[in-house]
């Protein structure tokens, strides 16, 4: 199978093209047109196309597109104002996927975000799933939520324009080499200490190994076809608990601030209430003190990986520890030998065999 890989030089993207590659595939990898090329790990393999071009521009986007089996769109902005992201994500997926009608190809998994779930209106401790509601007020998100929750819109409606043969595949937080930290725990606080909100809250983490399987899974599997995946680990661990690993990988040590969950929502529900009645809301906040955000960030939830279990038989391959050791090595994850790319032609059963080993 050939498959377009878009946003492949990107801490996600780099590990989707290892990830073809290593299951037998060809790739197309499209990358910025300022990107550096010299540290991707796969620069030199023969399977793989690298294309540089701007989504964000027309021009050239049907040779991109033409001649591939499966498209993964994984190209997104997460940093600026809401208007350049809305271009880096909403304008870069307008023209991907025009280029695709333009030239017949149909099969999609499309990158999307636990972001675009309504948290707000979630209770307490209730399961996130797939067919949990999405936010349908987004204006006190963040842009990336904002973005993202159109992103996924369009998505669906190149189903039903245009017959698309889509896969949604909403990540929760992909951590892994130079990306350990996360938000959702709370907020950093300098560089050795933080505020964990809600110590005992259930972390959704997916290693960025683990995650890379799935989806290039997804893109090989016909059952995958109109489906939407939770990307989560197994044994997912606490706020608390992914702290203690982080620090035994890292120096200096970070000390942590616990901060009841009921706490932090009543002082982001009183911040609210103080920007609304005297500040018109006008004062920029932190996104921690803003309800919506927080909701989202640190809001104590289940979650589940059953779906893409059942259906594609995905299983992660690497737990907490033993991602963290990867992680923390000099040896970069995503690269491979060039040299071995003769020997890399296997069979589904093959391919099955190494991914869940």
């Amino acid at each position: 199978m050939k498959l377009l890989i878009t946003g492949a030089s990107g801490f996600l993207g780099r590990h989707l093209v290892a990830q073809a590659i290593q299951r037998g595939h060809n790739v197309r990898a499209q990358i910025r047109p300022a990107s550096n090329i010299k540290s991707l790990g796969w620069e030199n393999h023969p399977r793989v196309e690298i294309i540089r071009t701007d989504l964000r521009s027309k021009a050239g986007l049907d040779d991109l597109v033409a001649g591939v089996d499966t498209v993964i769109s994984n190209a997104a902005c997460k940093a600026g104002d809401f208007y350049t992201q809305f271009a880096g994500t909403v304008i870069t997926t307008e023209n991907l996927l025009q280029s695709m009608a333009n030239t017949g190809v149909k099969r999609l998994v499309a990158i999307s975000t636990f972001s675009v779930y309504g948290f707000l209106k979630m209770r307490g401790g209730e399961l996130l799933h797939e067919t949990s509601p999405i936010d349908e007020d987004p204006i006190d998100r963040d842009e990336y939520a904002q973005t993202k929750l159109v992103q996924e819109a369009l998505a669906q409606e190149f189903t039903t324009e245009h017959q698309g043969k889509v896969t949604l595949i909403r990540p929760g937080v992909i951590f892994g080499q130079d990306n350990l930290w996360t938000a959702r725990i709370g907020m950093e606080l300098g560089t050795d200490r933080c505020l964990i909100v809600g110590p005992s809250t259930i972390l959704p983490v997916t290693y960025v190994e683990n995650c890379a399987q799935a989806i290039v899974l997804s893109a090989e599997k016909d059952e995958a076809i109109g489906q939407t995946y939770n990307i989560v680990d197994d044994n997912l661990p606490t706020h608390r608990q992914y702290l203690t690993v982080l620090n035994k990988h890292r120096t200096p040590k970070m000390k942590s601030l616990p901060m009841p969950w009921l706490i932090m929502r009543f002082l982001a529900a009183l911040a609210l209430g103080v920007n609304k009645l005297f500040l018109g809301r006008q004062a920029k906040i932190p996104s921690i003190l803003r309800p919506a955000a927080l909701h989202a960030r640190c809001k104590p939830a289940t979650y589940t990986n059953k779906r893409i279990k059942d259906t594609l038989g995905w299983s992660p391959q690497y737990d907490l520890e033993e991602a963290f050791n990867r992680s923390v090595t000099d040896h970069d994850p995503a690269a491979l030998a060039p040299e071995s790319a003769s020997n890399q032609t296997n069979t589904d059963a093959d391919q099955e065999a190494r991914t869940c080993a």
